[in-house]
């Protein structure tokens, strides 16, 4: 059996058990070129293949079509869209992916499960594990320390069977297949990205009840003692100015109204009039 009849094969069980594949080369890149000039940011909405992980299908007679439109295919990838996640971890170059594993499981009191695992051919593993429904893992490099990558939604992992360029991927013989297990949630912690700092609004200080209505009375003053030319400005200034203090949670709205349309009446303001002059004050607060 050549490696892309292997590959094809072992394809075709991943795909038997729900995981969606597609074919890659022995550089482990996906193995169909891509049908756009370079520079497109088509996902597969074209419908046609080339599309790397986007490919990635579990029907089986669609994986046959992908291999054979990649006859150097000698590997495929696995997708990990939904909710698997893929722990690559390296032991090469003086990195040990495994030990920084076992650091992290030690400071944050995790175990590290039992779960599908995959040995690569340079003496590293691919973990195989699941994220709790709707939560998306995002690809990182290195994010968890030295010679640990995720591969999150949009990644993919290569799968048992596949052929690279230092070997072949195979499952651990001690492990074999099993059922991926789910991160630590202290593990999954680490793969998320931190939450939005949420900075809050800046408001004034508390006013005292007593302060707050010293300030109306204030202005009030403004209106009441405006000369006749003036009552309307005067009026929409302080009305400006009491709508703040509305705004800030010192003042009561319907109270600030109240005051207002009296004081403007008491100066003989008519009540249609200063009724939209407080109005429209109200608004340019709103919109400032």
């Amino acid at each position: 059996m050549s490696n892309h009849e292997k590959a094809l094969d072992n394809a075709l069980r991943a795909a038997a058990q729900g995981y969606a594949v597609a074919p890659t080369t022995i550089n482990k890149t996906p193995a169909i070129p891509s049908p756009h000039e370079k520079g497109h940011n088509c996902k597969g909405q074209c419908g046609e293949p080339g599309h790397g992980v986007y490919d990635a299908t579990s029907n089986a007679a669609d994986v046959r079509r992908l291999f054979a439109l990649a006859p150097k295919a000698v590997g495929y990838l696995i997708s990990c869209k939904g909710r698997l996640v893929g722990l690559d971890i390296d032991r090469k170059d003086g990195v040990d992916g495994c030990a920084t594993l076992n650091r992290l499981a030690r400071e944050h009191g995790f175990e590290v499960p039992q779960t599908t695992t995959i040995c690569t051919p340079s003496g590293g593993f691919h973990l195989w594990l699941t994220a709790p429904d709707g939560v998306t893992v995002p690809n990182s490099v290195g994010r968890l320390g030295p010679g640990i990558d995720v591969r999150g939604t949009g990644g993919y992992v290569v799968g048992p069977g596949s052929t690279g360029r230092n070997g072949e991927y195979t499952f651990h013989p001690k492990v074999g297949y099993v059922d991926p297990q789910p991160v630590p949630e202290a593990l999954l912690k680490l793969m998320l990205p931190p939450p939005p700092v949420v900075r809050p609004q800046r408001r004034s200080s508390p006013m005292p009840d007593d302060a707050a209505g010293r300030a109306l009375d204030g202005l009030l003053n403004v209106v009441l003692s405006a000369p006749p030319k003036t009552r309307n400005s005067r009026l929409y200034w302080a009305a400006c100015k009491a709508w703040a203090h509305v705004a800030d949670g010192h003042l009561a709205a319907g109270d600030v109204e109240a005051a207002l349309l009296e004081a403007a009446n008491r100066v003989g303001l008519p009540e249609g009039e200063a009724r939209r002059t407080v109005a429209s004050a109200q608004r340019t607060g709103a919109i400032a």
